[in-house]
């Protein structure tokens, strides 16, 4: 039971985070939830099974633009709702399609799917609603948004902890290790991905319509925005995919460093993500979490999920 403790004593600390610091550090807070739910969610199905997803963004991007479109219209915990209906409708869709596919033509085709998305939106604005962006006026604070990003991601580790100590756990390890052999023992392998790749892009989803009121202004551009896929893809590999807290280990330094590159070198940006990314795949292939485990002694992939 040490780790719903653990998730209950951090959710905790952060709940009361707004009457310790103060709008900058509410704002620092924020970012490091924000990474740690992307980079949990994206694992939550990635990490087991092996499949790479580039469609971060475009699920992420969903969720804010459904917060801006219908936030006044019908209320912000109707929006909220709304777009974690929308985000599950589209996973599904995509996921029927995509999930037989394997290695690179699936991280091609979610790639393409962050930049169709975009491209609809920006196509249904333009042509249709007749507008280049929408104004976000929600009365939700800094406060909220971090008691918001808090509570998603208590319940992402909790659905995790829970779910490697059932048989479900074991089943998405075997598919991922030999998805044939998992087929031929009985594992309804299209079934157990598709419900996971929803449920990940689900989460996906809720981080960005949470998020949405922080804009007063939004676009596709904004929205729909690459970096954050590629951004959610390094947190989880730099903690460890695999970790039950390796996407969080890897938010924590990742979201620090971004906020320091945004506000001091926002053009080196992208280059110091791609350096990243070659340095975690050349000298901690395993993630930060499994740098610890050989250190400590640990074997499996999952330190506090498989017994």
């Amino acid at each position: 039971m040490l780790a719903p403790a653990a998730i209950l004593a951090a959710a905790a600390a952060v709940a009361a985070a707004p009457m310790v610091v103060g709008s900058y550090g509410i704002s620092v807070l924020i970012n490091l939830l924000n990474a740690i739910v992307l980079a949990t969610a994206w694992a939550f199905f990635s990490g087991p099974t092996r499949y790479v997803s580039l469609a971060a963004g475009a699920f992420f991007g969903t969720g804010a633009y459904a917060v801006a479109v219908l936030g006044e219209a019908i209320g912000y915990v109707p929006s909220l709702l709304a777009a974690a209906l929308t985000g599950a409708v589209l996973a599904a869709i995509v996921g029927l399609a995509t999930l037989r596919l394997r290695g690179m033509y699936f991280v091609i085709f979610t790639f393409g799917l962050s930049e169709l998305v975009r491209e609809l939106v920006n196509w249904w604005e333009f042509n249709v609603t007749h507008t280049v962006g929408r104004y976000v006026f929600l009365d939700v604070g800094e406060a909220e948004i971090l008691w918001q990003l808090a509570a998603l991601a208590a319940v992402l580790l909790f659905g995790w902890w829970l779910r490697d100590r059932s048989r479900i756990g074991y089943a998405l390890e075997v598919i991922g290790a030999d998805e044939t052999v998992a087929r031929q023992i009985g594992i309804g392998s299209i079934g157990l991905k598709l419900a996971t790749f929803v449920l990940s892009s689900v989460a996906i989803t809720l981080a960005g319509a949470i998020l949405a009121p922080r804009w007063s202004f939004m676009d596709p551009t904004i929205a729909f925005n690459p970096t954050i896929s590629f951004m959610t893809v390094v947190t989880a590999l730099l903690g460890g995919m695999r970790r039950f807290w390796g996407p969080a280990l890897g938010a924590v330094p990742l979201a620090l460093l971004s906020d320091y590159l945004a506000t001091t070198v926002p053009d080196y940006f992208s280059i110091v993500l791609g350096l990243a990314f070659l340095a975690i795949v050349f000298f901690v292939p395993d993630g930060l979490s499994g740098l610890l485990a050989r250190r400590t002694g640990g074997l499996r992939p999952q330190a506090a999920g498989l017994p």
